[in-house]
Order: structure tokens, then sequence, then C-alpha cells
């Protein structure tokens, strides 16, 4: 079983710089579908669908967990970047659906190789202190969804849609420097992969977690979806420009790196389950609190609830690697599994929402819907 050592600071800082590199791309989707529906015509619906292709690939997470344990996986991070980066800018240019929907599932397939074995390489280099690990881990992530949207519109500020194909480079260049960087860094545990009944008799025993985290994304994830991917087209809806709409949506995420960086780290000290309460009693009423506000107030309610919005991301991956298991791979993998489900189910029924009761009534309801996370955290244990 894993030992507790040392905070690795270059290796945990590395592996988040991957995620940067990985997640910048991916962040490229939610800025640029107004302009998508602009040029390809599409529904809030289709947005919301354009979402569910991109998780679809997670339902094979568990596999992809086994595969890890079982090979090299640190390959998977190195070359992913590259992978991401090509598939993702190239959709402002796709020439129709069909190759819409097959660039964003590609994106997804290598997000997928991604995510699943990178927070338990941070795990195996954060020793006891696996929420700040998670929290360096969940910056990396946020920094690309905040620099993302930005980077994105100012490509098509300068160079139109087919502005975006000049990032392809940078993402093969990042997938070459992690090559160097990481493909001697061998963080896998030496530990018997099992068999079928193995990995069952795991998710047995970890299934009473995951659904009380489970339960706690159910009631979050709307309101979540609401902000992460529907933030410009809301704010269009109201009037704002295309620039505000992507600032407003990098300030958001530019709180979420804050948010994530210091909750990790406090719940290190003060509870996993108290940092949980904390987060989503916040979330919910800043979120009001920016629906109902307008000028600079609108700014800062909207940076206030990144920071609160955000921070269950780290305590979960905490509580998730934390859990005892020679498989941590799979578990991960579980959790990534239940997690980009639940999101994509949600990012959908708020585009359908969107579509047939306005994006003014859907964030609303999606904000009440939130606090129903607070009875849930409330019955975990205090640990």
């Amino acid at each position: 079983m894993h030992k507790p050592g040392k905070f690795q600071l270059g290796k945990v800082s590395l592996i988040a710089v991957a995620h940067f590199f990985h997640d910048i791309y991916t962040a490229f989707l939610a800025p640029l579908l107004p302009l998508l529906r602009d040029t390809m015509g599409i529904s809030l619906t289709f947005a919301g669908f354009l979402s569910v292709v991109q998780r679809l690939p997670t339902l094979l997470n568990p596999l992809v967990g086994v595969l890890a344990e079982r090979t090299k996986a640190r390959y998977f991070v190195i070359f992913t970047p590259a992978i991401t980066a090509i598939a993702m800018s190239l959709v402002p240019v796709a020439p129709d659906k069909l190759t819409l929907v097959l660039l964003v599932l590609i994106s997804g397939i290598s997000s997928s190789f991604f995510h699943v074995p990178s927070p338990v390489m941070m795990r195996k280099v954060s020793g006891d202190r696996i929420g700040m690990g998670m929290s360096f881990y969940m910056v990396g992530g946020e920094l690309a969804r905040s620099a993302g949207p930005v980077a994105v519109l100012g490509a098509v500020e300068l160079w139109g849609m087919q502005g975006v194909t000049y990032f392809i480079p940078t993402g093969i260049l990042a997938s070459t420097l992690l090559y160097f960087r990481l493909r001697n860094i061998s963080i896998a545990e030496n530990v018997n992969s099992g068999n079928g009944l193995a990995y069952l008799k795991t998710f047995k025993s970890f299934f009473p977690l995951i659904v009380s985290i489970a339960l706690i994304l159910f009631f979050r994830a709307a309101m979540k979806s609401a902000l992460t991917f529907y933030l410009p087209v809301f704010l269009k809806s109201r009037g704002e420009s295309l620039w505000f709409a992507g600032i407003a949506l990098s300030i958001l995420q530019g709180a979420g790196v804050i948010g994530t960086f210091f909750a990790g780290t406090i719940s290190d000290k003060i509870g996993r389950r108290n940092m949980l309460l904390i987060a989503t009693i916040g979330a919910p009423v800043l979120f009001f609190t920016f629906l109902n506000t307008t000028g600079w107030l609108q700014i800062i309610a909207l940076i206030a609830t990144g920071l609160f919005l955000f921070a269950t991301g780290p305590v979960f991956l905490a509580i998730v690697n934390e859990y005892k298991t020679e498989h941590s791979s799979f578990v991960n993998a579980v959790f990534m599994t239940t997690t980009f489900l639940i999101g994509a189910v949600m990012v959908l029924l708020v585009g359908l929402m969107g579509d047939y009761l306005s994006l003014e009534l859907t964030y609303k309801i999606v904000g009440a819907f939130a606090f129903l996370s607070v009875p849930v955290v409330l019955f975990l244990p205090k640990k």
C-alpha cells in the first residue's frame, strides 16, 4: 500500500503544468458557442449535445483506469495535450456539424486518457499533503479554463475563426516538452493488477462513498454548467458584447483558480466535510447575488461565486485519493466517470431548459436546486 512521503514540489508543479496545457484547449468550446450559433445555426440544445459528446468517452474511464494500472500511464499524460490541441483548434473551421461532433469526440477521448491517471500521479508525489497536491492539480486546470476563453477569442479577433488553428503547434510543443520531463519519472505503484473480481470487490466497497459524492455533484452540476458552459450565451442574451461575455467567463475561471488553490489546503486543516459545507452553502448564495446585481457589483459577485463554485474539486479528489485501495487508478476512474456523466446530463438539461424556458428563468431554477447539496454534505463523516 502507498505510504505518505515528502511533498515533491517539482513533480507536483510539473503535473499541474501538464494539466494546464491539456485543459486550455478543451476550454475553447464554451466561448466559441455564440460564434458557432451564428456561423452554423446551432441551437442551445445542440450546444449542450456537444458537451455530452465531449464527455461521452468517460463511460470508458473504468477501463482506462484498468489500462493505466497495467501500462506506463505517464505516456497518456504526455501525448494527450497534443491530440486535444489538434482536435479543439480545428473546431471553429469544421465544415459541417458531423465534423464538429467528431472533433469534439476526439477531444473527449483524449481528455479521458489524461484525467484518469494524472490525479493518481499527483497523489504519489504529494506525500501526506494530498489536499495541497490536488489544489495544485486543479489550479492547473482552472488556470487553463481561465486563459482559454481569452486566448481563443483573441485569436478570432485578430485572425478570424481560422486563427484558432494557430494554437496547434503550441500543443505539440507542450507534449514534446512533457516527454522529455516526464518520460523517466516512474510514479505507478508496484501492485498486483488483479482480475475482474478484484475490481468488482473494490467497486462494491467504494460504492457508498461515490454515491454520496454523486449526490452532491448532482445538485450542484446544473448551476456549475449554467455558469461555466452557458455564461457567454447568457450574458449576450442580456445585451452584453461577445468580448465582455468571454472576459466574464475568464474572470469566473480565474476566481476558480484561487478557490481551488486554497480549498484543498484548507481542507487539510479543517477537514474535508467542513470545507465542502462552506462551498455548498456559499456558491448558490453568491450565484443569486450575481443574478440580481449589475456593473461592478455583478463582477464582484461573479468572482466570489467562482471562489466557492470550484472549491469542491480538490476536496473531492483528496477524498477519493485517500481511499485505501491498491487500485487507485480504477477508483479515480470511477469518480471521474461519475463526475463527467453527471455534468454531461446537466449541461444538456440546462440547454433544453434554456431553449424552452429562457436562460434567465433556468439560472434561477438551477441556483435554488444547488441548495439541496447541503443536507447531503451534513450526512458525510466528519473526518
